[in-house]
């Protein structure tokens, strides 16, 4: 659940939000037919714990340490099964959107990275065509500074980077605020 947002909306209001945000992420993803997709879970899906399927997704729990650590095995695992891009997605950005997702692909095919910035330092999305661990290591993870701080890691590797549009994710009652505005 979304624990900055509990903590201002409470606990129910940020459930209701996280859900509606796993709902868009599914259905936006769901219209990808070309590529394997893998939702990662904190926790064992169930029956009583699940609050819809995620038909044609494999599913995974999500291993132990932080967001870098996780990140960085969940490509791993990607490129051990033969994958020639990997891009992974957090579930907090309405904004997103299926073509967004195609143009990172698209973006692989001529550059090792792409990342999708988001307004608060960090990134929404981050793609490539091979594991660069570099990406994952020393940083100061949910801050403003992940974004500039991968980018310029991504810099000194030389690899070639695309950037995507900047969207707003989901974590705060700002954003949230931002969001349903943006609705009307």
């Amino acid at each position: 659940m979304k624990t900055r947002l509990a903590a201002t909306i409470g606990p129910a209001a940020a459930l209701a939000v996280y859900q509606e945000l796993l709902e868009h992420t599914q259905r936006i993803t769901a219209k990808l037919a070309e590529v394997h997709k893998t939702v990662w879970l904190a926790e064992p899906a169930t029956t009583a714990t699940a609050p819809y399927a995620w038909p044609g997704f494999e599913q995974a729990e999500q291993p132990p340490g932080d967001l870098g650590q996780r990140m960085q095995t969940a490509f791993a695992r990607a490129f051990s099964q033969a994958a020639a891009a990997v891009v992974i997605i957090g579930t907090d950005c309405p904004g997103l959107t299926t073509e967004h997702l195609s143009a990172a692909f698209q973006a692989l095919t001529t550059h090792d990275v792409v990342i999708g910035p988001a307004t608060d330092g960090g990134y929404y999305l981050l793609g490539m065509r091979q594991l660069y661990a570099d990406l994952f290591q020393n940083k100061s993870w949910s801050t403003d500074a992940v974004c500039s701080a991968t980018l310029a890691d991504a810099a000194r590797l030389q690899l070639q980077v695309a950037q995507l549009p900047i969207l707003r994710d989901v974590d705060t009652a700002d954003d949230l605020a931002a969001w349903r505005a943006a609705e009307r």
